[in-house]
């Protein structure tokens, strides 16, 4: 188990969900904890309630990362601790009633999903690999992304999505075998349905639907329990490289 007494951590989509919730599990365990989020107020609200350090950022911008990585840099120190929970999701069908998918909306939904994640993971990595190994196998830190069941079991309409968590997932190997000589861990989970805004905004009736199609435990998945697994990747060394389904054994339909 990693010792995250003064560790210093860094989450991004931190504002709400499963972002928030890993920042509050990572800072009971004692870590310094900066809370990254495009809306800065509600990584304000994140930050007060575990004491942390809230940051606007647009991950898929390398200058606002790099200036935000700065800050947490000279007030918490470099992160041995990253978890990129930032995200957009976007529904439209390739070929629909209005036309052909917009191409903007295509590539907005790659820029903050996919580019963003790779933008935070090679800044902070830099960072990281400069610090002093905390481990006789050399380890220097970890750095978890998520990605979600979409990148294997795309639904229609989740064209743009899926690509953009499917390049999450192809991401994990190769970057995990690159940083391994800097002791540098890369790990990616893939949650299915859960409990987040987007999910608890939806009707009570649609809620039911979809949790009905988890084969067990037929409910959503709570953002605690993504920060536990998290919590889990972090205290296990062995754990590199690999993407963990974060589901109940949901595999999505068509529609």
């Amino acid at each position: 188990m990693m010792d995250l007494n003064g560790v210093t951590a860094l989450v991004t989509g931190a504002g709400s969900g499963m972002g928030a919730a890993t920042a509050k599990a990572l800072a009971k365990r004692g870590a310094r904890v900066a809370i990254v989020d495009l809306n800065l107020e509600s990584a304000q609200q994140t930050a007060d309630s575990i004491n942390g350090l809230a940051l606007g950022a647009d991950v898929s911008s390398g200058e606002s990362v790099e200036v935000a990585l700065q800050q947490v840099v000279n007030e918490l120190g470099a992160p041995r601790v990253v978890v990129s929970c930032a995200g957009i999701a976007a529904a439209s069908r390739i070929v629909g009633r209005e036309g052909p998918h917009e191409l903007d909306l295509y590539q907005r939904v790659i820029n903050v999903n996919l580019v963003g994640t790779f933008n935070v993971l090679r800044l902070t990595a830099e960072r990281m690999s400069a610090l002093d190994p905390v481990s006789d196998s050399g380890a220097r830190g970890v750095i978890v992304n998520t990605a979600s069941v979409a990148a294997y079991d795309g639904q229609i309409g989740q064209a743009a999505y899926s690509s953009s968590k499917g390049g999450v997932v192809a991401l994990t190997l190769p970057a995990a075998r690159e940083l391994a000589r800097f002791g540098i861990r890369v790990m990616t989970v893939a949650p299915g349905l859960i409990a987040t805004p987007m999910l608890l905004d939806m009707p009570d009736e649609v809620q039911q639907s979809l949790a009905g199609q988890v084969p067990f435990p037929q409910r959503f998945g709570a953002p605690e329990e993504y920060a536990d697994l998290v919590l889990h990747i972090v205290d296990n060394e062995m754990l590199n490289g690999e993407v963990i389904r974060f589901d109940g054994a949901i595999r999505l339909q068509p529609k």
